[in-house]
């Protein structure tokens, strides 16, 4: 009990230092990968918001470089305000506007409108793409409907009149096309004098296409939002189509390049923002679930790493301890052995220590004492006069097999056959008891070689037996057949009466179907060998 007390106080505090130590090693671990992949999906985030930004931006900065060089040529070729200058000037301006805005993709209509209160008959031109992507002139709107001083309707002209400067303008719908669009328009002026305006309209989809291809892990996408807080588009919400414009959830504004986090309809969110030309927010959002992910399976591989490592550390603790103490453990255990009176056990510790003296010395004692048990056993077993094994080893044999056919897992084949001398009580008569055991070694002889593979048993005066199996068994017809020819051919050449072998035999094969035991096919071999001895004495 000691040897036990000590090998599982070993194996506790030992496996409670490495436990301790790999938990410690785990949560810092977990900890920095954390931060890492935090860092990392922040990075992302801020990386996708600044392309999505470059790319919008390139594409706001060349509808304005568009616009801008219209406007510095219209100003340029404007040299009076008398109804044919204009109608000469406006020729000029629709072909020039033509050829620069052929490279800008998105582009729905353009436009140069002059003011009725320039001209109530030159009123400008309106270009419209049509469904095969050509520009087509459409009818001016009737800005005499509108109030220009108004801002609030008639936005693309009225708010660059009042404002004086080139402006974006938040997505609207057109008048007259029933379209989304956003523009950015710039006042005309002829020596101070407001003239009209010049625009671009760009298709909302396009600019909406662009904005969602901003994605991030499954879940993530961009949106934009206007200076106020509003949106302006959301890949999941159609804005246009609602009464007023949602607000963006709170904690999200804030300054550029910053990482904030913020919730939303449940899910807890990180977002990241850039300024766009145009004055709006290009936001990337995504959830923190999916960010967690990015670092999760790291740390979810480390743990399982540290786990698996645990479990060898452990198994190594253990198989080392049972190392240190396992030669006292197996002398324990084969001193358990010799007393339920089992001699076949094996040391084999080598140490040149006190414990591998006391264990060689038990081995030589061990060893002695089962070649001893065994001269015994085989005295006892053994039969004197043959050699074979006798009645006691018979039983013991069957005894074997019947665990064997008891055990259902276990299928077994074998046959049993009974040998009996037919005349060794003449030969005892005539010739004495010394040549009846010369007519019984005789007998042994044959049926060993005829029976090599199979043991054979002494079971009675003049009584053999002998049990078929594996290759014995297969082969048992041919068997038989070769030991008769055995028979008669020491019959015909032997000259002495105790040297003539004649013996009847009979055969059982084992049928599952047919023998409760062992001992049924014992019974059958046992009466066909008597229904040849019958068979041989009559013939």
């Amino acid at each position: 009990m000691k040897t036990h007390s000590i090998r599982t106080k070993i194996i506790a505090v030992t496996i409670s230092a490495v436990v301790i130590t790999m938990v410690i090693v785990t949560a810092l671990g977990v900890i920095a990968i954390r931060n890492l992949g935090m860092s990392g999906a922040e990075q992302s985030m801020l990386l996708l918001c600044e392309a999505g930004q470059k790319t919008l931006d390139s594409y706001l900065s060349d509808v304005e470089q568009d616009v801008d060089m219209v406007s510095a040529y219209v100003e340029a070729n404007l040299h009076g305000l008398e109804d044919s200058q204009l109608e000469e000037h406006l020729g000029l301006v629709s072909s020039f506007f033509k050829k620069i805005i052929s490279h800008t993709g998105g582009v729905m209509t353009y436009y140069y409108r002059i003011d009725p209160n320039v001209s109530s008959s030159v009123k400008g031109f309106w270009f419209v793409k049509d469904e095969s992507g050509d520009f087509v002139e459409h009818q001016v709107t009737d800005i005499t409907l509108y109030d220009t001083s108004d801002t609030s309707s008639l936005v693309w002209f009225t708010v660059p009149k009042a404002s004086g400067k080139p402006v974006w303008l938040q997505p609207y719908i057109t008048d007259n096309l029933g379209a989304r669009v956003i523009s950015y328009n710039a006042p005309v002026f002829f020596r101070g004098q407001f003239v009209g305006v010049i625009g671009i309209e760009l298709d909302y989809s396009f600019m909406a296409e662009l904005i969602n291809n901003i994605t991030l892990y499954d879940n993530g996408y961009g949106f934009v939002n206007d200076p106020e807080g509003n949106l302006i588009y959301h890949p999941h919400m159609d804005v246009l189509s609602m009464e007023t414009r949602p607000a963006i959830p709170k904690g999200i504004a804030g300054e550029d390049n910053q990482v904030v986090r913020y919730r939303y309809e449940g899910v807890n969110k990180l977002s990241v923002r850039r300024t766009l030309v145009n004055g709006d927010y290009l936001n990337v959002s995504v959830p923190v679930v999916e960010v967690s992910k990015s670092w999760q399976l790291w740390a979810d591989i480390i743990i399982i790493i540290i786990i698996l490592l645990v479990v060898v550390l452990i198994i190594f603790i253990r198989r080392y301890t049972d190392r240190i103490i396992k030669p006292l453990m197996e002398l324990t255990r084969v001193a358990e052995q010799i007393d339920m009176g089992n001699y076949d056990n094996r040391l084999d510790y080598k140490g040149d220590d006190e414990i591998g003296i006391l264990t060689r010395t038990f081995s030589r004692v061990t060893s002695n004492l089962k070649k001893y048990i065994t001269n015994l056993n085989d005295l006892a077993y053994a039969d004197a006069l043959t050699s074979l094994h006798n009645k006691g080893a018979f039983d013991l044999f069957i005894s074997n097999i019947q665990s064997r056919i008891d055990n259902p897992e276990d299928s077994l084949e074998f046959a049993v056959c009974i040998f009996d001398c037919n005349k060794l009580k003449k030969v005892n008569d005539q010739n004495g008891h010394d040549k009846g055991d010369i007519y019984l070694k005789e007998t042994a002889s044959v049926i060993c070689s005829v029976f090599s593979h199979s043991p054979v048993f002494r079971i009675g005066g003049d009584e053999f037996a002998a049990i078929l199996i594996d290759e014995d068994y297969i082969n048992r017809k041919k068997l038989l057949k070769q030991f008769d020819e055995s028979c008669t051919e020491k019959r015909r050449t032997e000259t002495a009466a105790w040297e003539k072998v004649d013996v009847a035999r009979g055969i059982a094969v084992y049928d599952p179907n047919e023998d409760g035991s062992v001992n049924d096919v014992v019974r059958r071999a046992d009466k066909n060998m008597y229904e040849d001895k019958w068979t041989t004495r009559n013939a």
